[in-house]
């Protein structure tokens, strides 16, 4: 039983590099001098010519191999075992109570009212003088 295999997408490989590296279209379109629906049309070739491929990659701080053997899948596996910086929100460690927070905010609002009801009581007083 043969199976075939698909071939690789380069234009798909080099349009996910530049989302990850943060880069536009327009951008890269800019370093390539050329317009940006020729990147836009390189991103949608399953092949590129070697010299493009070579001005891409190096614009994207590649090697072209890099870009051909490009797999989503172990991106993130290396993202994943080589992240350990503890100050991510999934560890954030709160250095203050909320409940006392809330609470103080609750106070300051409730003198802001006080404050707002005397100002209306001293306008009223003046209107009852007239």
């Amino acid at each position: 039983m043969e199976t075939t295999m698909k071939p690789a997408h380069i234009g798909r490989k080099i349009s996910r590099i530049r989302e990850l590296r943060g880069i536009k279209q327009e951008t890269l379109a800019q370093e390539l001098g050329v317009s940006q629906q020729t990147v836009s049309r390189i991103e949608a070739s399953e092949a590129v010519e070697e010299d493009i491929l070579a001005k891409v990659a190096k614009i994207l701080g590649v090697q072209p191999e890099a870009i051909k053997n490009f797999s989503e899948e172990a991106v993130f596996n290396i993202i994943g075992n080589n992240y350990h910086d503890h100050s991510s929100s999934l560890n954030y460690q709160c250095t203050f109570n909320p409940l006392d927070k809330l609470m103080e905010v609750i106070e300051e609002n409730k003198k802001l009212y006080e404050r707002l009801l005397q100002s209306e009581r001293e306008k009223v007083e003046i209107l009852r003088e007239r």
